[in-house]
């Protein structure tokens, strides 16, 4: 799922850790790209195969006779090892900058004025819908049956509480962070393209390879590389601009819809519901993306000096592009990333939100997006901030149920809306600083978040 969030600074998108291929690369030692290159200022300087001789390089001895691209041609295989190798996303070392200050619930701001309200349906929604076990799961017969004061009051006896404080590349200390917002957004469309209904939204391509080593070498995780074979080279997959100007991938549509800006922003929300002509809604989730890199279209304005920095928003980018028509097309396709969906199926209960990263159905108000690789899936978490149109404070107990590729940091986190255009008002122009805390179950090790001072930061 893509987010509404960061819309001039920080990619939008929940492209889990995309990265493309962008050569293809020879198979001679001598010719390898990094051969030239300063091993200590390199990302992967610290993985195994960066102390080994080439004749001992690691993916040698790989079961591939056991992987799916068992049946790739041998050079290629090369190919992909280096191209992971050379990703822009880089997997995050373990490093200081990041740490887990205890702290007490009477210390938290507004932890006794938060009513909870549509928490324990949150809970519940987790506990029956999670597709992996959490930190807790082993609490939720207990938690089931508690709601307002006597959940708060169940939750101080089975958790404590952690502040988390980051420190910068220069040293400085800092526990705030960014908030933002993203909803469910409802578009107009057909299951077949004619009259109003002229812009698709694909499906996953056929072609589109996605390899991911974290099962064979843990210090991968967060790595995928996607791309497409041309012969037997690994090159990126389309753009954005070759998608929509071109023909590769006719045939992929699942859906037509009557407006090529709510598709755009469709992709950054990653998930929402399209009205069909007969009234009936169908709803579409995120299934995958094509391996560039997000460019925010509002930083690209921002450059152009067509918006300054402080009034970026989603209904200011929307209302650019409604007086720019003939500009429009152009801006979008300065983002070169593309989201792919798939239909979902009908919800049980119509309040439903969206599935997040876990599986589990979003929850308004109280479910969150963060960074996996500092917060835990799953986790309750604690946030205060402010308003951005009033003010007012902003404090709520929240469950970390979903992730995006614009949250990175272990304070930075977007908060689900819900549905209808109120929620879009609200997550548009959600921006604002905040605290965050962790909850862990007490008596369990806490987590220490496997990132450094500068990923924490960003």
């Amino acid at each position: 799922m893509t987010h509404m969030s960061d819309l001039a600074r920080r990619p939008d998108s929940k492209t889990h850790g995309a990265c493309t291929a962008r050569a293809s690369l020879s198979p001679s030692g001598a010719r390898l790209p990094w051969a030239r290159l300063p091993w200590a200022r390199l990302p992967w300087a610290r993985l195994p195969w960066a102390r080994l001789p080439r004749a001992r390089l690691p993916w040698a001895r790989l079961p591939w006779a056991r992987l799916p691209w068992a049946r790739l041609p041998r050079a290629l295989l090369l190919v992909l090892a280096v191209a992971i190798a050379g990703c822009s996303v880089a997997p995050r070392p373990t490093e200081p900058g990041v740490r887990l200050l205890p702290a007490t619930f009477a210390a938290i701001p507004g932890w006794h004025t938060d009513p909870l309200a549509d928490l324990e349906r949150a809970i519940a929604r987790q506990c029956d819908a999670s597709r992996s076990a959490f930190a807790w799961s082993g609490l939720c017969d207990e938690a089931r049956s508690r709601s307002g004061p006597a959940l708060r009051a169940w939750i101080e006896s089975r958790f404590d509480a952690y502040a988390i404080e980051v420190t910068d590349r220069e040293g400085a200390t800092r526990d705030t962070g960014l908030l933002t917002g993203y909803y469910e957004p409802l578009l107009n469309g057909s299951r077949e393209r004619g009259g109003p209904y002229q812009v698709p939204l694909y499906r996953q391509p056929d072609d589109l390879l996605v390899i991911d080593l974290a099962a064979v070498y843990p210090q991968t995780r967060g790595l995928r590389l996607r791309g497409r074979l041309d012969g037997k080279r690994v090159v990126p997959y389309w753009s954005r601009a070759e998608i929509e100007n071109g023909r590769a991938l006719t045939g992929h549509e699942i859906l037509w819809v009557d407006d090529a800006v709510d598709a755009f922003f469709l992709q950054i929300q990653g998930s929402g519901k399209v009205r069909l002509p007969d009234r009936s809604t169908v709803r579409v989730g995120y299934a995958n993306q094509n391996g560039h890199p997000y460019r925010a279209i509002g930083r690209e304005l921002v450059e152009r000096g067509a918006l300054s920095l402080e009034d970026v928003s989603a209904p200011a980018i929307r209302a650019w592009l409604a007086t720019h028509p003939g500009q429009a097309r152009e801006l979008m396709q300065r983002n070169p990333s593309y989201v792919f969906f798939r239909e979902l199926p009908p919800a049980a209960d119509p309040e439903e939100g969206p599935p997040g990263s876990m599986g589990v159905p979003l929850t308004p108000l109280r479910s969150l997006a963060i960074d996996p690789a500092a917060v835990p899936l799953g986790s309750f978490v604690y946030f205060t901030s402010d308003h951005r149109l009033d003010g007012a404070p902003v404090r709520r107990l929240a469950l970390a149920q979903d992730s995006g590729g614009a949250i990175r940091g272990a304070i930075r986190a977007d908060l689900f809306w819900g549905a209808g255009d109120r929620a879009q008002r609200e997550a548009g122009v959600m921006r604002a600083r905040m605290r965050l805390w962790l909850l862990w179950p007490r008596g369990q090790e806490p987590p220490i978040p496997a990132m450094s001072a500068a990923a924490a930061t960003r």
